[in-house]
């Protein structure tokens, strides 16, 4: 389950809503600043703006690929550890608006993990240190430390345990 805050709407949709949930003007910045940080070619570049003018926590040595997308409306609830790496064109979501509420939580990246290119990750979710995501992965739960996740939907391939084990019996043969 994801940890999410959910706020019911009454009339139109939740979206047609937005700007009763998230200034325009808060909207205008974060989406010039993450395109600007989408196409740039230097890390530490994406990481200052991501820091400075979102208020997102990146750990150090964080590297986040070409088109990697952060949430444009709460980016501010974004937590990346350090030494991770955020595949090309991965879209990271604080936020879902449904058609009868709007949902916000808050997303947990740990150190030391890869997500593979394509992926999207959905509000709520903590993924563990040392975690491997495998590209086109729909990251709609937690992923445990040291686990190998992929798919859509999401499903645990390997625990750290596993893989462990895996490691042991291969060393064995050698």
């Amino acid at each position: 389950m994801r940890r999410t805050e959910r706020y019911p709407v009454r009339g139109s949709t939740s979206l047609w809503q937005i700007y009763k949930t998230v200034s325009f003007w808060k909207v205008v910045k974060c989406f010039i600043i993450i395109e600007t940080a989408r196409y740039t070619p230097f890390l530490a570049v994406k990481n200052w703006l991501y820091r400075t003018f979102l208020k997102m926590e990146i750990g150090e040595k964080t590297s986040f690929a070409l088109k990697v997308t952060p949430d444009t409306m709460f980016p501010e609830r974004i937590k990346v550890g350090k030494d991770t790496i955020i595949g090309f064109n991965t879209t990271i979501l604080a936020h879902e608006y449904l058609v009868d509420e709007y949902r916000l939580g808050d997303v947990v990246i740990g150190d030391r993990v890869m997500i593979g290119a394509n992926s999207t990750i959905l509000p709520g979710v903590v993924i563990g240190d040392d975690a491997i995501i495998s590209a086109m992965t729909l990251v709609n739960k937690d992923v445990p430390a040291g686990a190998f996740a992929g798919g859509n939907p999401m499903r645990i391939i390997y625990t750290k345990e596993e893989i462990a084990e895996k490691e042991s019996v291969n060393s064995k043969k050698s």
